[in-house]
């Protein structure tokens, strides 16, 4: 290749080197979770450094540029120069007419690239002075792109590892949507690790390894070769990440059961961009359906079996909307929903835990209706809050909770709200993070956060929000002022504390905030949960209010599968000492139906559109549940789990519920055409405008 081009060369070279040593690190912290063999080890590398090879070929397009189109004649003619300024001149213009949006979305992509080629342009400009000068300044100008880039490198070594510890993947769906809300991730990372030695360390590598090659890069701007030879080399290169644009995908990766061989074998940043351009997949391009009337009479079919009394409004419209039949007179007792962040089963001694981090809610179990096998339907907030609103499956891609066109939805606050109820969102944050407030603003909530807190009524405070204490007494205090209306009041209340960087007021619970543990985080969520409890039980309005207390999503997600079923086991309790009597429910249950059993507890006749039912009426031998991640529709019922992924997948699986293992297993076509049909009505009655209020 002409010497013009080493600095590509480089780049491909060192690149390669970081990523192998990327992969590396990340298969040694996660060697437990493999399983190795010749197959998997050699996927694991020759396929890595295929998408390694993908992700540089996008990087290297700006080096390939400045090789191919650096020419001393375009500075020999003045009015060359006029056009670079006005070239420039407009870049800077459609910058500042398109800054980066406030919310993500796709155009983010386009300006990235516009501020590349004005970074280029620039170059060019101020490349245009003496020979000797020129010669100098490109030299120098390439070392110094060089560094950022090579910086840059090692950074995402650090970053990649950081992500895996947390999430048990590379760059996903979560790393793009976190990308909206800077000032709470990039505060997050601060407090969380050591950041400014982490800078430091990596400053000290990118130096040193730049130390090695810099030398590779003299001479470049010296090659002289005609523009026609230029050209075609350049081309050549800039046809691969052309033909990787249209002819790649990420899922070439998945040749092996196990989840994470097949995540070592992506690359970060690829995988990053994919997740960046698919974060809403169209259902019918990239699932398997079977036709819409037999996906609606199948799902009408299950409804009807989990709650034989409902009645379906409309026979011969495309919808699930029924009535809902309780005989009796409505309970108008008040209702706190009880949202705990990343908190999963496990953490609990009730399912086997010997820290004794939940000591209050382990007795709460024994004092409320709790549901030992209640599976979340996601691995992120807005997925819970979307579930614990709106009582619908997952529909892949974005959560509802972030989509436009999500107001007027058929929430149970918007039901509640219909019968004369209070209905209220409380959040120890700032609301406009997931998009949290104007989502519930826009259907049947008042919206209170940390910011209807004063600086004196916080004891302590993370980039998340206030400490869980201080949420929990500024409820009280509302809840008091809703009992003095008169009326009824439904509250859901999402708790912060248990989040990175795992940080907490001092004195409360025997595990030092200064650890950093998530065990502490815990523990000071348990307490709380119970401070609060035992502050309300003192009110008048205690013996007339139904607390329901469910996790968010659990911890990590992560396994050896696309969906291991241990990674969405979460706790369910619901409490009311003079109006319930405790009972263990050991059936497997869905987050999902959390919202439906609410309003049965209200012996509320309403007409319904959600897809859950009331847990506590449903016939034996109903049990099922919905798990998901962005892309993986997972349906567990018997003791089986039909998974769908794109691109039209589906399979079925017998997974291990103390391990999270899962083994292929022969599809059965009852679970199957439940499966498809799920997801699929879900997709199709929310797009469509079906799930609005009416």
């Amino acid at each position: 290749m002409s010497e013009r081009f080493k600095p590509v060369v480089l780049l491909y070279g060192t690149g390669i080197a970081i990523n192998f040593i990327t992969r590396l690190v990340l298969l040694l912290v996660s060697f437990n979770d493999l399983t190795l063999g010749l197959k998997n080890i050699t996927g694991i590398f020759f396929i890595g450094l295929f998408y390694d090879i993908c992700f540089l070929s996008f990087v290297s397009i700006p080096f390939i540029l400045i090789a191919w189109l650096t020419n001393d004649l375009l500075f020999k003619n003045p009015w060359k120069k006029g056009v670079i300024t006005l070239f420039i001149i407009g870049i800077v213009l459609s910058v500042i007419r398109n800054p980066i949006p406030r919310e993500f979305d796709k155009k983010l992509p386009w300006v990235f690239t516009g501020l590349v080629v004005l970074l280029f342009g620039a170059y060019l400009l101020l490349a245009s002075k003496t020979d000797a000068y020129r010669h100098r300044w490109r030299t120098r100008g390439m070392k110094v792109f060089f560094f950022i880039i090579l910086f840059l490198f090692v950074f995402n070594i650090i970053s990649e590892y950081f992500f895996w510890d947390e999430f048990g993947s590379r760059y996903n769906f979560i790393a793009v949507d976190y990308l909206i809300y800077t000032n709470e991730v990039v505060g997050n990372i601060r407090e969380s690790y050591p950041i400014g030695w982490i800078i430091a360390g990596v400053l000290l590598v990118t130096v040193l390894v730049f130390m090695l090659i810099r030398k590779r890069l003299d001479g470049w701007a010296f090659a002289f070769p005609g523009f026609a030879q230029r050209s075609a080399l350049a081309l050549g290169l800039l046809l691969v990440p052309v033909l990787v644009y249209f002819l790649v995908n990420n899922r070439i990766k998945n040749f092996s059961d196990n989840d994470y061989v097949n995540q070592l074998a992506g690359n970060g940043v690829y995988e990053f961009g994919a997740a960046f351009w698919n974060n809403d997949l169209d259902f019918y391009r990239f699932y398997k359906t079977i036709p819409d009337q037999e996906a609606l009479a199948e799902v009408r079919k299950q409804l009807l079996e989990r709650s034989p009394t409902d009645s379906f409004l409309n026979n011969n419209g495309f919808s699930i909307e029924r009535m809902v039949h309780y005989p009796g007179p409505e309970k108008r007792m008040n209702v706190v929903l009880i949202s705990i962040e990343s908190f999963s089963a496990g953490f609990m001694g009730t399912f086997g835990n010997t820290q004794n981090i939940t000591p209050y809610l382990d007795s709460l179990s024994r004092q409320s209706i709790f549901f030992n096998k209640c599976y979340a339907t996601g691995t992120r907030t807005v997925r819970g809050l979307e579930v614990l609103s709106l009582s619908i499956p997952p529909i892949p891609g974005q959560s509802i909770v972030r989509r436009p066109d999500n107001d007027s939805l058929f929430t149970i606050g918007a039901v509640l709200r219909e019968r004369g109820y209070t209905t209220q969102f409380l959040y120890g944050g700032y609301s406009s993070f997931d998009n949290m407030g104007p989502y519930f603003s826009a259907n049947g909530y008042e919206v209170i956060d940390r910011s209807a807190l004063k600086p004196e009524e916080i004891h302590y405070a993370n980039i998340w929000g206030v400490a869980d204490e201080d949420m929990f007494t500024l409820a009280l205090k509302q809840f008091d002022k809703n009992a003095a209306t008169g009326t009824p009041f439904f509250a859901q209340i999402m708790t912060v504390s248990n989040h990175r960087p795992y940080t907490y007021p001092e004195g409360r619970i025997d595990i030092s905030p200064k650890l950093q543990k998530r065990e502490g985080a815990v523990k000071y969520t348990d307490y709380c949960i119970g401070n609060f409890l035992k502050q309300a039980a003192a009110k008048p309005w205690f013996a007339n209010t139904v607390f329901v207390i469910v996790a968010d999503h659990c911890a990590s997600a992560a396994g050896k599968t696309d969906l291991p079923v241990t990674g969405y086991h979460i706790p369910l309790f619901i409490y009311s000492p003079a109006n319930l009597q405790p009972q263990v429910v050991d059936h497997m249950v869905s987050q999902m139906d959390v919202v439906p059993t609410i309003l049965g507890l209200l012996n509320k006749s309403y007409c319904s559109k959600f897809f859950g039912q009331d847990l506590l009426r449903m016939p034996a031998g109903k049990d099922r549940a919905f798990i998901s991640t962005y892309s993986g529709l997972g349906y567990l019922r018997d003791s089986q789990l039909v998974v769908q992924k794109p691109p039209l997948k589906v399979e079925q699986q017998r997974p291990d519920f103390s391990s999270g293992t899962a083994a292929k297993v022969k599809m059965n076509d009852s679970l199957y055409r439940q499966a498809l049909s799920y997801y699929q009505l879900a997709e199709k009655i929310f797009k469509s405008g079906g799930y609005k209020q009416r």
